[in-house]
């Protein structure tokens, strides 16, 4: 369907459709477009494309899509007295068009409700009839016909619905009846994009397209159709017809213990499950429905094996992992001298330590990666508790670190690029933790240099998450440097681009690179849409490297800029076009420009406060990101770096090993830090060593081929 695509463009845009609705009221900018009984009534296909075109915050909008879209609204009219005003006003009614896509935006359900309600009450009576109801369930199943949903099956729970709202039969509706009934309407709620739960114990449940038989947990009956045939609860696979989940569903698994007395108590918490499987009790089959499974530990039995096993659970193959629901304690008041942490659902909790194991703290960034952030974050919250898996949307590091403070022995996983490990390396210093935590990567951006380097990889590629789970067990810890950057302008009045980052974790560089960097960020930011996808990027990256090429803007790069390494002045070449300073060995997505090194056997290696700048020794010195030394490397331009990525060249040209630096610059040169670049007017930069971070190095991957046994 056509707004599929208005749906990816939308992902670039801020507005909200309640920003756009003002500018067709009465006074507004676009009101002209607008007929009918009052301003903005109806609007005509200039005003629809109009609408669009503000909505999604692009200049131009493909004729031929507005019309398609156009023609869309005008079609699928309710009722036939709605249609024919509508053709006789030759517009769309602009409440339509504003309520279908107020439906798709992020946000939470009751606001999304209220809105609707309001923008359809249009005497402001607080009460809504009957036809202005039907037109608000008429666009809330065009929303679930594109997200996929069995229509046929919506239309009769939006029905029941309303029965149920209207219980005195006038034929009209308040916000507070129309709020309550949405509210308590499961397939609604998740149609609006309900993401987190109100209470423990609620499932959260997502439409699914099930690839082989499934059947629903309430009526037993199995789950039909084409497309989307049922929703299924994140954490804990429960399955439901749509229309069943507002009966008598069982209730989620509880995330944490509700009495003292139950924690440090291992136990486990059944649900009925679908799955044909073998008990583990009296090893014999189950049939479809009529068994259960441990949430935690995975173990399958019959009813009737319940309680004949083992009672206490072990959390299976993921124990070392799993923050298990008796290691958390719920509370509505404060323990006296008991430090207590607020969830983002209202819950005061408590976390204890359990020993011989690890709890995995996840932080998963939602923007990186496309769609893979999201379905990352649900994987997770199946696999572990919930309470250790953190939407980075949704306050950032700081809610999952503060509930973990008070544990001594866990790991935390960064799901997303290069610069979301960096923010939560950021907001470990910020928390003032009682212990240093070790800090694995699942790569989801673009770059992931870090990752590389850590052997995490270059782009997570969808594989088992429990294989990720095994290779952060297996891992070993380093402790990786991080350096201090200070930015200092010649003259403060001079204005420039805001510096990205005071931390340095992966590289900074001045020169040709940053100015390949600022250009594609500035286009980026100016034309999101041209930049929606990995081959775009590379393409246009390509398209900038080779014009940085042809004007080479930042030639005589040594008449620009002096660097001195411990305060000892470092000659550069006439020919360099970019001077990068490296704390691992990966840049551009992969790039050693360091080049490898095997350290000689005589001498000792040299002492923290050592310079070197010997062109000789500089030759067999390796780098490491645990010894608090930087490298500086110097390139020619951009021919040299695409030489150096594609292996035609093996590294750079090595310039010195230093423990803190000085660069001085003389003109408005392009920087870039991790990644991320800026415009600096002259200024002088410190950069010196801040810390260490405490990163897991994955194992090294195991050696396939015909002979490897």
């Amino acid at each position: 369907m056509h707004t599929h695509r208005v749906k990816r463009m939308k992902n670039d845009s801020t507005l909200r459709v309640k920003d756009v609705m003002k500018e067709f009221e009465s006074g507004g900018r676009l009101s002209e477009h607008g007929s009918g009984s009052g301003s903005g009534e109806y609007v005509d296909k200039e005003g629809f494309g109009l609408f669009l075109k503000t909505y999604l915050e692009v200049e131009r909008f493909p004729e031929e899509f507005n019309q398609h879209l156009f023609r869309y609204f005008k079609s699928v009219e309710p009722d036939a007295s709605a249609k024919a005003q509508s053709q006789a006003e030759g517009g769309v009614l602009l409440r339509d068009v504003s309520c279908y896509f107020s439906l798709l935006e992020e946000g939470e359900p009751r606001e999304k409700l209220e809105f609707t309600f309001k923008l359809y009450d249009k005497d402001g009576n607080g009460h809504l009839d009957s036809a202005e109801v039907d037109r608000i369930v008429a666009q809330m199943m065009r929303a679930a016909d594109y997200l996929g949903w069995d229509v046929a099956e919506l239309k009769t729970v939006l029905k029941d619905m309303m029965k149920a709202i209207d219980m005195d039969d006038s034929g009209t509706v308040t916000l507070e009846e129309w709020l309550k009934g949405g509210m308590n309407n499961v397939p609604l709620l998740v149609l609006l994009g309900l993401k987190v739960p109100e209470r423990d114990g609620q499932h959260i449940w997502r439409l699914k397209n099930f690839n082989k038989p499934a059947y629903c947990c309430v009526c037993e009956n199995m789950l039909l159709g084409l497309r989307k045939q049922g929703l299924c609860c994140v954490r804990c696979k429960y399955t439901v017809h749509s229309q069943c989940s507002n009966k008598n569903s069982e209730l989620c698994a509880p995330t944490f213990v509700k009495a003292k007395h139950k924690l440090r108590v291992p136990s486990h918490d059944w649900i009925r499950s679908d799955r044909s499987s073998k008990c583990q009790v009296c090893q014999k089959k189950i049939k479809t429905l009529a068994g259960r499974r441990c949430v935690w530990c995975q173990q399958m039995r019959h009813e009737q094996c319940l309680y004949t096993g083992i009672s206490t659970c072990d959390c299976g193959p993921l124990k070392d992992h799993i923050l298990p629901p008796w290691a958390i304690y719920g509370h509505l008041e404060e323990a006296d001298g008991t430090l207590l942490n607020v969830a983002p659902d209202g819950n005061l909790l408590q976390v204890v330590p359990i020993p011989d194991i690890h709890p995995l703290l996840v932080f998963v960034n939602p923007k990186s990666g496309g769609n893979q952030g999201e379905r990352v974050l649900c994987k997770f919250q199946h696999l572990l508790n919930p309470r250790q898996v953190y939407n980075l949307s949704n306050g950032g590091p700081y809610p999952g670190l503060q509930i973990f403070r008070n544990l001594r022995d866990y790991r935390i996983l960064a799901c997303g690029g290069d610069g979301t490990a960096g923010w939560i390396l950021d907001a470990i210093d910020k928390a003032d933790l009682r212990v240093n935590p070790q800090v694995a990567i699942l790569p989801l951006g673009t770059g992931n240099d870090l990752a590389r380097c850590l052997r995490w990889g270059g782009g997570y590629d969808g594989s088992d998450l429990t294989e990720i789970l095994k290779r952060i067990e297996a891992s070993r810890v380093i402790r990786m440097d991080r350096w201090k950057i200070r930015v200092t302008p010649n003259d403060p009045d001079q204005e420039g681009d805001p510096v990205p980052y005071h931390i340095i974790n992966n590289y900074f560089s001045v020169g040709s690179d940053a100015s390949v960097a600022h250009r594609f960020h500035s286009m980026r930011e100016k034309y999101p849409r041209k930049f929606n996808s990995r081959m775009k990027n590379k393409l246009w990256y390509l398209e900038f490297a080779t014009s940085e090429t042809i004007s080479s803007s930042c030639k005589n790069l040594s008449e620009c800029l002096a660097i001195e390494c411990c305060g000892q002045p470092l000659n550069l070449s006439a020919a360099f076009s970019c001077v990068a300073v490296l704390n691992i060995p990966s840049m551009y997505g992969g790039s050693n420009v360091w080049g490898e090194s095997t350290a000689p056997d005589g001498p000792s290696p040299a002492r923290r406060d050592e310079v070197i700048t010997d062109p000789d020794v500089l030759k067999t010195t390796a780098q490491d990101m645990t010894d608090k030394r930087l490298e500086v490397v110097g390139l020619e331009g951009m021919i040299e770096m695409g030489q150096i990525y594609t292996g035609l060249k093996s590294a750079g040209h090595r310039l010195a090993q230093a423990s803190q630096l000085t660069i001085r610059t003389f003109k408005a040169l392009p920087m870039q830090i991790d990644g991320e670049p800026w415009m600096q007017p002259p200024c002088t930069i410190h950069i010196t060593h801040k810390n260490q971070a405490n990163m897991l190095m994955a194992p090294p991957p195991k050696p396939s081929g015909f002979f490897q046994v």
